[in-house]
């Protein structure tokens, strides 16, 4: 097959950065030695379409490869090599765009070494305290470990999806391209559990892309679990380079180099003859896939968090300075001024540099989707459950912190929908459902903020049962009437569950509670609706960034608060019939509905203009199912502020989460719903 026409800017692309990397090679040093092997694998893929390039490629791969294994520097004779393929690269593309002959090509045969190490066949192998020396290879190793991170998340991605089809060729060839990356880099830098451990995963993939052996449940749980330690390992790495430190503990993998080690020489391990026919070899790209395929790889730059953050502060301040500047303007002059005009395009411009550099903390919740699709297959082969579990809007982008805070509420509710939200096989069938269940994960997101929900469809929640228990915990007193949403907020409180026999996954409350208070810190808030026999569904609404806020500016006195949008439902200004004296306080009657009324300035012990409420304005807001009124002088405007955190001083003051600087300068405190209708 002859190679696409759009393929070839690509493929000169690749081979003129290969040439640069040829000229800067030279034998004994290992400079060049990782890219130059990078660059040949990808000029080997996108030349797959034309096979009478790929044994020169493979040539001088193999010979770059046994460098890498054998951690050696170049020697002249690879470099020779090279050097000599860059030489012949032109002419045969040429020769391939004209259907002519390719030219020859000068000692293109892998070169051997004397030095390539050999495995032990038994024994702890591989047990061995991951060593590296991070004084002259801390740039290599910086490098090795952001990517080993972004391949070991791959490795999962392609290893979930491989399970669902078997015979996806390109989810194979995906997984296998990375082991085999991790396993030369590794052993170029000298860390030998990891490199041992890759090489024996490489090796037992290999006989799959072969159709030497045939792929199931089990072997690819045996890969996970190797993918699980060359993880451990890998962080190992991120602990030393964040610490100084070389690793103090070994994580153990012989036992899984000899578990693939068995799988790979197993009996009947080979296929049935048929299989390994051309027509179910693993097919290549065709040449219209292959562009697109190039498409979806973007240019990116790491860059340390701690750069990120400051870039956030410094444009924070920014953001407060041109609002100053717009505030003092105004008492300047006319609207129509050319100073006006400059103001307004410096704060369209500011506007946007904001924005950009939010972005830049914005990441996808993929990795956190990807965690929980492995958790939920690995629990449904422990609980004996058949289960689909689908994920959607993985490309959905929250704060980096977000995503990293949001992981393990997500397991324990994930946890629970397996285990005490679906039916087993059998009970499924009993009542007339498929006996596979599904949990279904989607992000999407609505106005300023995002939705993760979570719904099964499983034996639903039970409120009655929900409640009765609750009584018998003496959680709710046993006259108490509560709304059908109030009652499913039981499972939130600490050490409720409705399971009979309470493990580290049963029931709906083992963990939840943890599960809403991480998702408050996070400003967020939950909310479960469920049907008995039809499922649950679990609604967490987050906002999309922890640094800036879309608040309600409101006054008390000379003092300005801030309420986050999110807690606020409405405000209004009561009539005098709808407030209520009731002994220990005020209450509003709003809608039939009696809510408890919070003066604010009490709270905080400043004046008050607005003496009664009638006066002043109630503003009604809700944290964790709770709804209440909070009396207040004026409301001013809603708009986005910028986070600042409190001084030692301020620090932990009930009510209030952090503070705000606005346009005229003033300090505005960000106040927290959730403690404040707690202390109140």
């Amino acid at each position: 097959m002859p190679i696409f026409p759009d393929l070839y800017p690509a493929i000169e692309g690749v081979l003129n950065r290969l040439a640069v990397e040829a000229v800067l090679v030279a034998p004994g040093r290992d400079e060049g030695l990782i890219p130059a092997y990078s660059l040949l694998g990808e000029l080997r893929e996108l030349c797959c379409p034309e096979p009478a390039l790929l044994p020169a490629i493979d040539a001088v791969m193999q010979g770059l490869e046994r460098c890498l294994d054998a951690a050696q520097p170049l020697g002249p004779s690879q470099v020779a090599q090279l050097r000599s393929f860059v030489e012949w690269m032109p002419a045969s593309l040429a020769a391939c765009r004209e259907n002519r002959a390719l030219p020859a090509l000068a000692d293109a045969r892998p070169v051997e070494q004397k030095a390539e190490p050999v495995a032990p066949s038994s024994g702890s192998q591989g047990d061995a305290l991951l060593e590296f020396d991070l004084g002259s290879n801390r740039e290599l190793l910086t490098a090795f470990h952001g990517e080993a991170v972004e391949h070991l998340q791959q490795i999962e991605a392609a290893l979930l999806a491989l399970e669902r089809q078997l015979d996806d060729p390109e989810a194979l060839n995906s997984i296998f391209r990375s082991f085999h990356t991790i396993k030369g880099n590794a052993g170029f830098l000298g860390l030998v559990p990891m490199h041992l451990l890759a090489h024996e995963v490489e090796s037992l993939l290999d006989l799959a892309r072969n159709r030497r052996l045939r792929l199931h449940s089990a072997i690819i749980t045996e890969i996970l679990r190797s993918r699980d330690a060359l993880q451990t390992l890998t962080q190992q790495v991120g602990l030393a380079l964040e610490k100084g430190t070389p690793p103090d503990r070994v994580v153990p993998v012989a036992h899984l180099i000899k578990a693939v080690r068995r799988w790979a020489e197993a009996p009947g391990a080979e296929s049935a003859p048929e299989a390994a026919s051309a027509s179910d070899s693993p097919k290549a790209a065709t040449p219209e896939q292959a562009p697109a395929a190039k498409a979806s790889v973007s240019q990116t730059v790491r860059v340390t968090t701690e750069k990120l953050d400051s870039l956030i502060d410094v444009v924070g301040e920014l953001v407060i300075v041109q609002s100053q500047l717009l505030e003092t303007a105004r008492s300047f002059g006319s609207a129509a001024s050319p100073f006006q005009r400059d103001l307004a395009q410096l704060g369209r411009i500011t506007k946007e540099l904001q924005h950009t550099a939010m972005g830049l903390r914005m990441i996808p919740i993929k990795p956190a989707f990807q965690k929980m699709e492995r958790l939920a297959r690995d629990l449904a082969r422990d609980c004996g459950k058949k289960v689909v579990f689908t994920t959607s809007g993985e490309d959905t982008e929250l704060d980096r912190t977000v995503v990293e805070e949001i992981g393990d509420p997500l397991v324990h509710m994930v946890r629970n929908a397996l285990d005490h939200g679906l039916e087993t096989p059998a009970e499924r069938l009993a009542v007339g459902k498929p006996e596979t269940g599904s949990v279904s994960l989607r992000a999407y997101y609505q106005g300023s903020n995002v939705i993760l929900e979570l719904k099964d469809d499983g034996r639903g929640i039970d409120p009655e049962r929900i409640l009765a228990k609750a009584r018998r915990q003496g959680l709710v007193a046993p006259d108490a009437i509560l709304s059908r949403e109030e009652t499913f907020g039981l499972i939130f409180l600490p050490g409720f569950s409705t399971a009979e026999k309470v493990t580290a996954v049963s029931g709906r409350g083992v963990g939840m509670d943890v599960v809403k208070r991480n998702i408050e810190r996070l400003r967020g808030k939950i909310d479960v609706s469920s049907e008995i026999g039809q499922g649950a569904v679990f609604q967490v609404k987050l906002p999309l960034t922890l640094a800036i806020i879309d608040g309600l500016v409101v006054r008390v006195g000379d003092d300005r608060f801030i309420l986050p949008s999110t807690s606020v439902q409405m405000a209004l200004r009561p009539a005098r019939e709808n407030i209520v004296q009731v002994q220990g306080g005020e209450v509003l009657e709003l809608h039939g509905r009696l809510l408890p009324l919070h003066r604010l300035h009490r709270r905080f012990g400043i004046p008050s203009r607005a003496q009664d409420p009638w006066d002043g304005i109630v503003v009604i807001v809700e944290s964790s199912g709770k709804v209440c009124a909070l009396l207040v002088d004026e409301m001013i405007t809603k708009q986005e502020v910028v986070i600042k955190s409190l001084g030692a001083f301020m620090q932990g003051l009930t009510g209030v989460s952090g503070g705000a600087i606005l346009g005229d300068g003033n300090i505005a405190l960000i106040l927290d719903p959730a403690s404040l209708l707690s202390a109140a």
